[in-house]
């Protein structure tokens, strides 16, 4: 089915887009376009949208607004946002009722006309998207970009050619409903996350598990073979399996032998790069590197590889060097909103660093963290709702002695990056690595990040 198709079946029906955000505001106004009946619905009071609002009404938009948002929902078509679970009571009882519930992530995996090539995971989705993205692009191909990073992809799909490629990062929100597997489908690995939205663990992997289940046998996944969870995962593919891993060779995928990286493929094996080639510090983006050579091996030349891999210097909010002030070095890496992804920036530095943590409570366990902050951390800043929580796996944590590492607590945000500025003296590391996400305090990662950002930017030499 095309996007045209797709519009021309809709003419006729009644439409309800919930969320009127990044991902469904343009959805909301393609359909406004084609004169389809349209209802936007929104947590969000009036006041709130601001110009958006009166905007959306010119074009022939009915708004509902407000904490009943989501009441009387009859509509023929209802678009899920992903934050919102599609299990809600309105929208099971609108399913009952006849209505069909889906998602712009989920039209846009029927209507593309081109291969997908989608990435999940717990750590590393971002930065092995845009790789393998980059990498198809400097190869010469026509590439689109969306799901999590990028922008929509839905209204832009009568445009795409058979021969380009749609490259995806998605989350386990947007995976929950997903009915659809892309062509190759990449998962970097698994760990607890998201615990305060999803039932539990189980649920959480399962819904992770919606990008390969809908595979067939032409279609490859790529795992983690060093990852418990999806390593198992594995076993449950349908599509050619590949595998990455730095500490295996794999009859079939991309892994590590000494500091070379090698792809093996039909029994043949040749050696892509060194990881001395890749600009990005820290051991897990060469797993980030082996996930999306894995992916793209046949359609990027090694050399494209290569020449990539010694100039790409990173994706805003990971590990991202933001300043050397007074000799210190300011990292910002606001994208670890769990405690895996702060370990693996951690073990990123060959010196004990100065931790900036704490954040918005998913309910995650923090045991894991503990030994690592013992190991890597000199002085550990707490902020945030799950300060207390951090401290007491870093005190039970086995090798914790009082002041190794010392611990302070400080708020608001500004106070703790001042307090760890203070703190830290030439030669120093200072990294905003918070294992939490940023929710109590900011609208998402990236304000945090943006907020870190412009704190140590004002200062003055």
């Amino acid at each position: 089915m095309t996007l045209r198709e797709y519009l021309d079946s809709l003419k006729g029906r009644t439409v309800a887009v919930i969320g009127i955000g990044v991902s469904n505001t343009p959805l909301i106004e393609l359909l406004a376009s084609e004169k389809i009946a349209v209802t936007a619905c929104d947590r969000r009071d009036r006041a709130a949208l601001g110009a958006l609002a009166e905007q959306l009404e010119r074009q022939g938009v009915t708004l509902r607004l407000g904490d009943d948002y989501l009441e009387d929902l009859h509509q023929d078509v209802i678009f899920r946002t992903p934050g919102l679970r599609p299990d809600v009571s309105q929208l099971k009882q609108a399913a009952e009722r006849g209505s069909q519930v889906t998602s712009e992530m989920e039209v846009f995996f029927q209507v593309c006309p081109c291969p997908i090539i989608a990435v999940t995971g717990s750590d590393g989705k971002t930065t092995t998207t845009t790789i393998i993205a980059e990498l198809l692009k400097a190869s010469g191909y026509a590439v689109h970009v969306g799901g999590n990073i990028g922008h929509p992809l839905l209204c832009e799909a009568g445009n795409m050619s058979e021969r380009d490629y749609a490259v995806l990062e998605l989350s386990s929100f947007q995976l929950m409903s997903m009915t659809c597997s892309p062509h190759i489908a990449v998962v970097t690995n698994l760990a607890p996350n998201h615990l305060d939205w999803h039932r539990d663990m189980d649920e959480y992997v399962w819904a992770k598990e919606n990008l390969i289940r809908h595979q067939g046998a032409e279609d490859i996944a790529v795992f983690n073979l060093d990852n418990d969870i999806t390593r198992e995962l594995a076993t449950r593919a349908n599509g050619h399996i590949r595998f990455f891993s730095r500490q295996n060779e794999t009859a079939d995928g991309v892994f590590l032998r000494g500091q070379e990286i090698i792809s093996r493929r039909g029994g043949m094996e040749r050696r892509v790069m060194s990881t001395a080639d890749i600009k990005l510090p820290g051991v897990h983006n060469v797993e980030n590197y082996m996930a999306a050579v894995a992916a793209v091996d046949g359609l990027v030349p090694d050399e494209v590889i290569v020449r990539f891999a010694r100039e790409f210097g990173g994706v805003e909010h990971r590990i991202e060097l933001v300043r050397t002030w007074h000799g210190i070095r300011f990292y910002n890496d606001s994208i670890a909103s769990s405690p895996s992804r702060t370990i693996a920036g951690l073990r990123s530095f060959p010196e004990k660093v100065i931790l900036i943590a704490g954040g918005y409570d998913k309910h995650i366990p923090f045991d894991v963290l503990g030994p690592e902050v013992v190991e890597h951390v000199k002085l550990l800043v707490l902020c945030g709702a799950t300060a207390e929580k951090i401290e007491q796996a870093v005190r039970k944590a086995p090798g914790y002695a009082p002041g190794r590492p010392e611990i302070l607590h400080a708020a608001p945000f500004e106070n703790a990056v001042e307090a760890a500025r203070d703190a830290a003296e030439a030669g120093d590391v200072v990294t905003l690595s918070p294992a939490c996400a940023a929710f109590d305090q900011f609208k998402n990662f990236m304000e945090r990040g943006k907020t870190f950002k412009a704190i140590v930017n004002s200062w003055q030499e």
